[in-house]
């Protein structure tokens, strides 16, 4: 399932976001070019001519699909992806759906998709391999803590660096906690996000510092007690540092100017914001607090 496959994103360290700015990344690749440009641009360089194809998992999660049905135009990433379409001029009866497996969609070689939207986080390591979008959703650090936990209420700057965490090595987690919040106690390093969750559970560590979409599922479905009742919260999500999710393309593909001038165009006119409170209200609502 999703979250699972969100998990184990978390624990490489390739997480995902809270949209606090949507505006066009100059990390990723492919500077956005003109709209009116993008037609004839499109249209050669489409993977199957007068389509727009369009990769994905299967199965898909809300929120950012609805009932397993990318073609719905339900949930962030499927309404995005016509709202895209759109602005780019491309009928939405001529946007087609392709499978594409997760862990595979940012391996080196030619794809069979114009672009693929999956929750695919940017690194500069994946971008040796394929090309990115700018960001559609950027994502931010979360901490996740047993109800019962003196950081649930005592959480000011100050007060965070005084708390033991635990994470898994390797994570953007685990470098957000030395980077920024930098406790006055070592962090506790496991070898899985499991061994984290467990040892949070038995009250070893005070708290996780995860990203804000697995943090939910972590602090909703996944910490129970021996009666299956929820133990842990979402303390709060910390400032977007630039972490975000963005489209994948096959390595130096023209397409990627082109999205980019319409999620230029998306975020210039409200759209991406519109989006974003209209699916991902589940993420956005946890409050932001300062390290």
């Amino acid at each position: 399932m999703r979250t699972l496959r969100l998990l184990a994103a978390g624990a490489v360290g390739l997480s995902i976001l809270n949209g606090v700015s949507l505006g066009v990344s100059t990390i990723a690749s492919g500077a956005p070019a003109s709209l009116a440009s993008c037609k004839s641009t499109i249209t050669s360089e489409e993977y199957t001519k007068g389509t727009l194809t369009v990769g994905t998992d299967d199965p898909v999660y809300s929120p950012w699909f609805e009932n397993n049905k990318p073609s719905n135009a339900k949930g962030y990433e499927s309404a995005l992806v016509y709202a895209l379409a759109s602005v780019l001029g491309v009928d939405k009866s001529h946007v087609k759906w392709a499978y594409e497996p997760f862990d595979s969609s940012y391996t080196p070689g030619t794809k069979h998709f114009d672009f693929d939207i999956n929750e695919i986080s940017y690194t500069k390591a994946r971008a040796q391999a394929v090309t990115f979008s700018a960001s559609y959703y950027n994502v931010n650090q979360s901490i996740v803590a047993l109800k019962t936990d003196k950081i649930v209420k005592h959480h000011t700057s100050a007060e965070l660096k005084t708390y033991l965490y635990g994470d898994q090595i390797g994570t953007t987690g685990l470098a957000y906690i030395n980077d920024h919040i930098k406790p006055t106690k070592s962090p506790r390093v496991y070898t899985t996000l499991d061994q984290a969750v467990e040892a949070l559970q038995l009250g070893q560590i005070d708290a996780i510092v995860i990203d804000t979409p697995t943090g939910q599922y972590m602090a909703s479905s996944q910490i129970v007690n021996s009666k299956k009742k929820l133990v842990a919260t979402q303390v709060g999500q910390f400032p977007s540092v630039g972490e975000h999710y963005g489209l994948l393309f096959t390595k130096g593909n023209p397409l990627a100017a082109c999205v980019n001038a319409g999620l230029a165009a998306l975020t210039k006119n409200g759209t991406l914001t519109s989006l974003q409170n209209k699916w991902l209200g589940i993420y956005t609502s946890v409050p932001v607090i300062k390290p």
